[in-house]
């Protein structure tokens, strides 16, 4: 069993900063891409940023130079810092994982619950 384990949520003023994190836990044998979604009420769910296991990169236009992914491997936990907020960031955050539990089952993606981020005055 593997579950995807959030926290770092919450309410914060606009320009302000938040740092979401997401341990991985139970049968895992390796771990390859990880990344942050988000989705606010209307809208569909978006990538917000991803990295793989080496470490490569990749964001949202809307979030470039405020927003940072980093990953722990030896950890199984991913990390997204938030600088700078805007009103339009607020949404339900969701970390994702590529992950393969044992040698024997392919890679398989996994889902954290989510955790809520209101930029709010």
């Amino acid at each position: 069993q593997v579950q995807l384990v959030e926290s770092g949520g919450g309410l914060v003023q606009p320009g302000g900063s938040l740092r979401l994190s997401c341990a991985a836990s139970g049968s895992i044998f390796s771990i390859n891409g990880m990344g942050w979604y988000r989705q606010a009420p209307g809208k569909q769910r978006e990538l917000v940023a991803g990295i793989t296991r080496d470490g490569v990169t990749n964001y949202s236009d809307s979030v470039k130079g405020r927003f940072t992914i980093s990953r722990d491997n030896a950890k199984n936990t991913v990390y997204l810092q938030m600088n700078s907020l805007k009103p339009e960031d607020t949404a339900v955050y969701y970390c994702n994982a590529d992950i393969k539990r044992t040698v024997y089952i392919r890679t398989r993606n996994y889902w954290g619950q989510g955790t809520q981020v209101t930029v709010s005055s």
